[in-house]
C-alpha cells in the first residue's frame, strides 16, 4: 500500500484558498475537493482533511493528521508541541491592542489595571508578562471588538487585517503584539517515509516562494557600463550577458528581489540600460 501524508487545512475562509492555491502553484491536484471534508491528490502523494482552523494543531498532536497549515497565531495560542516547518507567506494579519478612538493614549501603561476582552488570552498573558503590566483578561469566543462598546472591557486584543471592523466600532489599533501569517506545520517524529514525502513538499513550496519573491528581468545596455550594471544585477551567481547585433551593446538576464526590484530599475535607467523587459517566475529552483 503506498504511504501516503496527510494534511489538514480550514475548511473555507482566506487560510482554505491560499492553502488550496499553493498545492496547486505546487502543481499538485486534489480530487472532488470542493465542500468536501476529505480529498487526495492525484498526482501526489498527499491526503487533505478540511477541518475547524483552531482544531488543527490538536489533530496534528494527536496523528490524526501528519500536518496542517494553520494561522501562527492559532498554533501560540495551543501552546502545542508541534514543529514549525515554514511561514507561508500568505494569509497576513496581526494581533493588536485596540482601544476606543475617543480614549487618550500614551504607552503600553496604559493598560495597567484595565480590563482586555479576548479570543486569545495565552498569547495576550505572555506579552503582558513581558510588558510587566498587571491587567484583567476577559475571554469571549466571538464578537471581541463590540466589548467596550457594551463596557465589558476597557480594550480588546484581537485579530486585525484591513481594520475596517475596528473602525466600524469606534475603535484605534494602539499596539501590534504579533504579526501572523499561514505557517505548516508536522507532527513531531514523523517516520522516515513520511518524512520523504513532507521534504519533498516543502521542496515545491519553497521554490513556488522563492519565485513569487523574484522577477525575470532582461535588458539591453551599452559596453562601457556592463561593470557597473553587473554590480546591480548579480542574480543567482552572476547575470547572463550576451552580445548584439550592435557591437557596442550587450543584452543582460538576471533576477531581481521584489523589495529591490523599482529601486535597481531606476539605477538601471540612469546607467543607460534600455528595453527593459520584466518578468514573472512561476518556479525557482535555487
Amino acid at each position: 500500500m503506498e504511504t501516503k501524508l496527510r494534511i489538514a487545512f480550514q475548511k473555507k475562509g482566506r487560510l482554505s484558498e491560499g492553502s488550496l492555491k499553493l498545492l496547486s502553484d505546487c502543481g499538485i491536484s486534489l480530487k472532488n475537493a470542493n465542500g468536501k471534508l476529505f480529498s487526495s491528490a492525484s498526482n501526489f502523494p498527499l491526503e487533505v482533511l478540511f477541518l475547524r482552523d483552531d482544531d488543527i494543531p490538536q489533530y496534528v498532536v494527536d496523528g490524526v493528521t501528519d500536518t496542517g497549515i494553520v494561522g501562527l497565531n492559532v498554533i501560540l495560542e495551543s501552546g502545542l508541541p508541534v514543529d514549525n516547518m515554514d511561514l507561508l507567506g500568505f494569509s497576513g494579519c496581526r494581533m493588536s491592542l485596540a482601544i476606543p478612538k475617543s480614549v487618550e493614549y500614551t504607552d503600553v501603561n496604559f493598560f495597567n489595571g484595565k480590563k482586555i476582552a479576548t479570543s486569545y488570552p495565552e498569547i495576550l498573558k505572555k506579552y503582558l508578562k513581558e510588558k510587566k503590566i498587571e491587567a484583567e483578561i476577559h475571554v469571549i469566543s466571538g464578537s471581541v471588538e463590540i466589548a467596550t462598546g457594551i463596557g465589558l472591557a476597557d480594550a480588546i486584543f484581537d485579530i486585525v487585517s484591513s481594520g475596517s471592523t475596528l473602525v466600524s466600532n469606534s475603535l484605534k489599533e494602539v499596539e501590534i503584539v504579533l504579526k501572523s501569517e499561514a505557517v505548516l506545520v508536522a507532527r513531531k517524529g514523523l517516520p522516515d517515509d513520511k518524512m520523504k514525502i513532507l521534504n519533498d513538499l516543502l521542496f515545491r513550496i519553497r521554490s513556488v516562494k522563492q519565485a513569487q519573491n523574484n522577477k525575470y528581468i532582461l535588458l539591453n545596455a551599452p559596453n562601457d557600463k556592463l561593470d557597473e550594471i553587473v554590480q546591480l544585477l548579480p542574480g543567482m551567481k552572476s547575470p547572463t550577458i550576451l552580445p548584439l547585433a550592435d557591437k557596442n551593446w550587450s543584452s543582460l538576464h538576471s533576477v531581481v528581489n521584489e523589495n529591490d526590484f523599482w529601486n535597481i530599475i531606476s539605477k538601471l535607467k540612469e546607467l543607460g540600460a534600455q528595453g527593459i523587459l520584466v518578468v514573472p517566475i512561476e518556479k525557482m529552483i535555487l
